[in-house]
């Protein structure tokens, strides 16, 4: 089997994804997307033929585009089912899976960069409000994951077990700093994060370790 991630180096969604593969000791090559540079190459014919939404990332497998990544990393879970990032019981993966959409449905696609352009073509925002609107709304979604967190969670959010929702918090925290989230009213997912850098599929996954990092 032949995978090949489209990705950018600063994208959660493409960073949730690398995450997945190294957890689960899959070997991929990346072709970098990048986002900015010429208005954006994920506007490009090429890249709109395989995900019509224009969005990274793109997992080919065996040169069949997924896109969309929770449905990438459902696809691996899947077909990779070891080490499992869900829990064995039902009920306990419906909560980790709603814990993922806090994230990836919640706060994410209202604070990422299409947004953030159109915030500012469309409706005049300058950069510190659109980094007011991003900042709004990542601290409503982190007050609701908190919640679920300091029920579910010990070592890492959902149990001792790391999971498809510890997979969106470490890409989400990134971005909070970035829109400079005050993080010490989330101590939970402070915790939870030093434990998870620990672990190698998460540092060699970060940003600053991929090929086209600026």
């Amino acid at each position: 089997m032949t995978l090949t991630l489209r990705s950018y180096w600063r994208s959660s969604c493409s960073w949730r994804v690398r995450i997945a593969l190294n957890m689960k000791g899959l070997e991929y090559q990346t072709v970098p997307v990048h986002l900015v540079a010429d208005g954006g190459h994920q506007h490009t014919q090429e890249h709109r033929a395989l995900n019509p939404m224009r969005e990274l990332p793109v997992l080919m497998v065996n040169g069949q585009p997924i896109a969309q990544s929770v449905a990438i990393l459902e696809y691996l879970e899947e077909c990779h089912p070891q080490p499992s990032l869900l829990p064995t019981k039902p009920v306990e993966r419906a909560v980790v899976r709603q814990m993922v959409e806090v994230i990836n449905s919640g706060i994410q696609p209202i604070q990422n960069l299409r947004v953030m352009q159109r915030l500012g073509r469309e409706f005049g925002f300058d950069k510190p409000n659109q980094q007011a609107w991003s900042r709004g709304w990542i601290e409503f979604g982190f007050e609701a994951l908190h919640h679920l967190v300091e029920r579910h969670g010990a070592t890492y959010s959902f149990g001792d077990q790391v999971t498809l929702a510890d997979l969106t918090l470490i890409p989400q925290l990134y971005n909070a700093r970035r829109f400079s989230v005050d993080l010490e009213r989330f101590p939970r997912l402070l915790e939870i994060e030093s434990a998870l850098i620990q672990i190698p599929a998460f540092i060699s996954a970060h940003p600053d370790r991929q090929p086209d990092a600026a």
